[in-house]
């Protein structure tokens, strides 16, 4: 018999040590930075991506980034070959996420982005620092590289936990160095119990 909370100790345990080790450094400021250029300052967008479920990630990062001030969009790296590409604008800065870097599909976008726009940027959030993706991106940001706690050490479990983390600590670093306020998210995010709490002076 599986003894379900003593399961859910180790886990919170394994997750809440490998967010601590997430590795602090520069490429935080210069992500922030290079998407507050070219969304603010350019009128560019976000272009997240990512394939499995690190672009699930993805997705939540774009969605979270729209609600907040910074247009972004999120683009399935496989639909991408197939047309999608083309809401890639020159202004634009990409943000791609794998564990791997290695992911086939996310390295073929990098090139078909650079293909259409050659100085496109490309901020990486990856486990692995010697990865392919990792040597081309602009800016690399670390995971830690914690292992899954999947019993198998394959389920993508602490891998993503750590990715939405770092999405998180992009989103609410751009929200203060652009000084986004309670009434400019209420123009964006009108309904539900969200909707109501922005608009409540």
């Amino acid at each position: 018999m599986v003894d379900v909370k003593e399961t859910m100790r180790q886990i919170l345990a394994a997750e809440s040590e490998a967010i601590r080790n997430i590795p602090v450094d520069d490429g935080y400021v210069k992500a922030v930075e290079l998407i507050v250029d070219r969304v603010v300052g350019h009128g560019g967008k976000l272009v997240t991506s990512g394939m499995g479920k690190a672009g699930q990630v993805a997705m939540n990062i774009a969605t979270t980034f729209s609600s907040t001030g910074i247009p972004a969009v999120n683009l399935h790296p496989g639909e991408a070959q197939h047309g999608d590409l083309g809401v890639v604008q020159p202004n634009d800065v990409m943000l791609l996420v794998s564990n791997s870097g290695a992911t086939r599909e996310i390295l073929d976008l990098v090139e078909l982005s650079r293909n259409l726009y050659d100085n496109i940027p490309m901020i990486v959030i990856t486990g692995n620092l010697n990865s392919a993706l990792a040597r081309i991106a602009d800016v690399t940001l670390h995971t830690g590289g914690a292992a899954e706690v999947c019993p198998l050490g394959l389920t993508p479990t602490t891998s993503t936990t750590v990715m939405t983390v770092i999405g998180d600590v992009l989103v609410v670093s751009v929200m203060k160095a652009t000084g986004f306020t309670r009434e400019e998210y209420a123009k964006r995010h009108h309904g539900g119990y969200l909707g109501r709490k922005a608009t409540q002076k």
